[in-house]
């Protein structure tokens, strides 16, 4: 399984396999692109209040753009975890049965509470949802989401994370090339936008991490 790569990768010619290093530059990209995204606007929130007080309704805007522009980014990577489609009520119970034979049994029972599949890789700890998945970096500093859904939509919910944990654990770094950044950002900022019941697989990865 070790030496096997994803299919998929035939189609992406043009992405270099994800490494540390990518990932590491990613990371950095990142913080600058946040930086350069925050910093204007609560310097203009500061100048405007010191220039003009009576302009403090204008300067809150500029703080809020601030705050709200990270924050949409921090929702885009959350949302990969996000439970999408069809529940398949009648359907799920049989492919639950075979996720949880892929699982040992803390991960299996994690991921019947919060819908998250655990597993630990060489990239870090990934926490794999119905179409996408989380990687956790070692440290637990920072996470990395990425987009990425199986080639049959109408899949029973546990059935999508079963073929994305069988293609993470086939080819880690094909798994990651083959997915779509969407995020990368400090553990919290994605741990606030995730629903509630999500929140111990997510706490479990960032613990795993650590």
């Amino acid at each position: 399984m070790a030496s096997a790569t994803l299919p998929e990768l035939a189609d992406v010619p043009w992405r270099a396999p994800i490494d540390q290093e990518r990932l590491r530059r990613w990371g950095m990209w990142s913080t600058l692109w946040t930086i350069g995204w925050t910093i204007p606007f609560i310097l203009a929130g500061v100048v405007l209040i010191l220039v003009e007080p009576l302009a403090v309704p204008v300067a809150v805007a500029s703080f809020a753009h601030a705050w709200l522009v990270p924050e949409l980014h921090a929702f885009r990577g959350a949302s990969v975890l996000r439970r999408k489609g069809e529940r398949h009520k009648d359907a799920e119970p049989v492919a639950q049965g075979f996720l949880a034979d892929l699982l040992d049994h803390e991960p299996r029972a994690l991921q019947r509470q919060t819908g998250l599949a655990l597993e630990q890789g060489s990239l870090g700890h990934w926490l794999v949802g119905e179409s996408g998945a989380v990687l956790v970096l070692d440290g637990a500093h920072r996470v990395h989401c990425f987009c990425v859904s199986t080639t049959d939509k109408d899949l029973p919910p546990s059935d999508r994370i079963a073929h994305l944990l069988l293609a993470l654990r086939t080819d880690e770094i094909g798994f990651a090339t083959v997915a779509n950044h969407a995020f990368s950002g400090a553990p919290w900022r994605v741990r606030r936008r995730l629903p509630r019941d999500m929140r111990p697989a997510f706490d479990r990865a960032l613990a795993a991490a650590r």
